[in-house]
């Protein structure tokens, strides 16, 4: 049985359990980002809303900050111990804008060694293994440094078999991502497209799935851009068109004013008890919700 590498080991992909498939615990965007409401460096909020998360019936966490994003390995590691959540970490990129001066220096495997590495002997100065890649792009177009790091991604991908996530700025550029990803000879079928329902495009939607990826809706909860309304029916119409088994569902709660521990809200918790029931109140079967929050994360996720 392939297995779910974590931050504490490599694990039978049957024991991860129920997964919020993209959320954020410890954040540092480099200084040129000033909105320091991203920043996550309290440790015991951090580990107080995962706390949380494990409480309402977690069992295991996606944390999708990367290298270029303030990853720490050692605080994760610290959280694992300390909840038994699951927490898998990944390397890789967010956009271009947050890249260190390396990624223009350095050629498209030599990057890639980077992520190998991190992938095989462990993040940060500890064995503590990234259990997925990540690349990103900008809205509306890939930046060239994107296009490189993208194809890094990709190599190190076929290198180590580890799963990929991708993050699309507003929702867009994501078969533009996927075709890099396949140039370089991907399995898609291993491929998560993050921050899908930010382009709330049922036809988009469904254009990604009919190329085998994992399609994520992971901004439950945010008003800001639409109400949940939406991401129901965007839901819907994965499943009803027969998509189901290729769609995650998270909240990216990556701001303090998301999270409660950090005087935010609606935090982890959100989706457990006031999403999951709303879904099927909605009509959206608990075997749906099973397949997503359960098997589909499971399946995505354990390619070692």
């Amino acid at each position: 049985m392939a297995k779910v590498r974590t931050v504490l080991g490599d694990i039978e992909s049957n024991e991860l359990g129920f997964t919020y498939s993209h959320e954020h615990l410890w954040t540092n965007p480099p200084i040129s980002q000033k909105d320091r409401d991203l920043e996550l460096t309290d440790y015991e909020a951090s580990v107080s809303e995962l706390w949380r998360f494990k409480h309402a019936g977690g069992n295991a966490l996606v944390d999708a900050t990367t290298l270029d994003y303030g990853r720490d390995a050692k605080q994760l590691v610290r959280m694992a111990e300390e909840t038994g959540v699951h927490v898998i970490m990944t390397s890789g990129f967010n956009k271009y804008i947050y890249f260190p001066k390396w990624v223009t220096s350095l050629t498209v495997d030599e990057i890639k060694q980077k992520l190998v590495r991190d992938v095989t002997l462990g993040m940060d100065g500890t064995k503590a293994k990234a259990g997925f890649l990540k690349s990103g792009s900008w809205n509306q177009l890939i930046h060239p440094l994107e296009e490189k790091v993208t194809r890094a991604v990709a190599r190190a991908q076929l290198e180590t078999g580890a799963p990929i996530w991708l993050h699309t700025e507003a929702g867009t550029m994501g078969n533009e991502m996927l075709d890099i990803l396949e140039e370089e000879g991907v399995d898609l079928t291993k491929v998560a497209v993050g921050h899908s329902d930010r382009n709330a495009d049922p036809y988009y939607h469904l254009s990604l799935a009919k190329r085998g990826v994992y399609v994520q809706f992971d901004g439950t909860s945010k008003i800001k851009y639409y109400p949940d309304s939406v991401r129901v029916d965007l839901i819907k119409n994965l499943i009803e068109n027969g998509y189901g088994e290729q769609l995650l569902i998270s909240a990216d709660m990556g701001r303090q004013c998301y999270l409660h521990a950090y005087g935010g809200g609606p935090g982890f918790e959100y989706i457990i008890k006031k999403y999951i029931p709303r879904l099927l109140d909605e009509g959206i079967s608990q075997q749906d919700i099973d397949t997503i929050f359960i098997k589909n994360p499971s399946r995505w996720l354990a390619q070692f």
